[in-house]
């Protein structure tokens, strides 16, 4: 790159002794010896760039705006924590990390997009014709719905702090008034997606409790006519207390046939003659039968009571397993109504969608001296490499 001659230093009028300020023909030749002395590398990476950077940022990119707003999404303390977490929590409301996560996904999804463009509001807002045609949707006929999703992507953003578990929504639009009020639909959006999800995990939750008592009381009710089926088969209404009765009877029966017994082995020792020795021989036969037959109820073969009990047994256990469980299930189910009762997720607004008063983008100055920058940091490559090559051929 040649210095700039001394010419072009020096004032016009001091150089040719004229007052007056417009450039002469030796300014013109010099600075023409300038841009030849130029080298063509220098010129296509430093200055053409700059000057096309100057053009656009300067004069012919549009104004950018920018709306904010930030939002929390709340909802109650998780019922599944542990008993010192939820000391710790006190049951308080507090950020919903998982549907937190679920708008920020929303937001940058074709139904966010989809959803708030219904009316085209926002193809007219990035596609009016007052917006300089690289800027604005549409240009160079990309005007598709795909098309309209990547523009939409590079216009909004929506960042949260895993700290402090708030999103901030951006919105960027060529004037303050689109801007907001995409910003605004998006929220509106937000808070009918957590609304929506909230009402959902509800009518899950019901829908599977009212399941849950459903097929409880079916069993319970299962349970019941089991042991009723089994009451009127055998006859019996409880076989322990039968069996108790029936014990009871034959401790009776065996009392009478002992009295009777030695009742009768008195009389053939003291008056084997006595009329009433058949009588009490008959009463004792008829004892021991009775004793055999109530004997063979409670521990015979399998119509006796003892083998009615063992399924007696299965029976009661189940009726009662199936009743606490119909309890367990009418407990959740209050539960489970109660929780639906609650509002479990919701978004709260920190603060609203700003209606911006100065443009932030195209930041002009800044543009323009990246642009310069980057072209002498490309130049100095491209000339070491150059250079590189040339020593190499030699």
């Amino acid at each position: 790159m040649k210095p700039i001659p001394d010419q072009l230093l020096a004032e016009p009028g001091r150089a040719h002794g004229e007052a007056t300020g417009e450039p002469t023909d030796v300014v013109r030749r010099s600075l023409l010896q300038w841009f030849r002395g130029l080298s063509p590398l220098f010129a296509g990476l430093v200055i053409v760039p700059t000057l096309l950077a100057s053009l656009y940022f300067g004069f012919l990119a549009s104004e950018v705006y920018v709306s904010e707003s930030r939002y929390i999404v709340r909802s109650p303390s998780k019922p599944n924590l542990s008993p010192l977490g939820m000391v710790l929590s006190g049951g308080n409301i507090v950020g919903a990390s998982e549907e937190s996560e679920a708008v920020i996904k929303f937001l940058g999804s074709r139904q966010a997009l989809e959803t708030i463009n219904q009316d085209g509001y926002v193809t007219r807002a990035w596609g009016n014709g007052s917006i300089f045609w690289f800027d604005r949707f549409g240009y160079l006929g990309k005007d598709t719905g795909e098309d309209l999703f990547e523009y939409f992507l590079g216009k909004v953003t929506a960042n949260d702090s895993s700290s402090t578990m708030v999103t901030v929504l951006t919105v960027k639009s060529f004037d303050p008034q689109s801007a907001q009020t995409i910003n605004r639909r998006l929220l509106e959006q937000s808070e009918v997606l957590v609304n929506e999800l909230s009402d959902r995990a509800r009518r899950d939750s019901i829908a599977f409790a009212e399941t849950e008592l459903a097929r409880a009381r079916q069993d319970a009710q299962n349970a019941a006519l089991a042991l009723a089926a089994f009451r009127n088969r055998e006859g019996v209404i409880d076989p322990e207390l039968q069996a108790s009765a029936g014990l009871q009877m034959i401790g009776k029966l065996q009392d009478q046939l002992i009295a009777s017994q030695t009742q009768l082995l008195q009389m053939q020792t003291y008056t084997p003659q006595a009329s009433q020795i058949p009588y009490l021989r008959t009463q004792i036969s008829n004892l021991e039968r009775e004793i055999a037959a109530q004997t063979a109820q409670l521990a015979g073969g399998r119509g006796s009571l003892s083998s009615a009990s063992v399924r007696f047994q299965e029976l009661r256990l189940a009726s009662e397993y199936s009743e606490r469980q119909l309890s367990t299930a009418l407990s959740a189910y209050k539960e489970a109504q109660a929780e639906a009762r609650r509002k479990q997720a919701y978004v709260e607004r920190i603060s609203e969608p700003s209606l911006p008063d100065d443009a932030a983008y195209p930041r002009r100055l800044r543009s323009i001296l990246g642009t310069f920058v980057l072209g002498l940091l490309a130049w100095g490559v491209a000339s070491m490499l150059l250079v590189g090559v040339r020593e190499h051929r030699d």
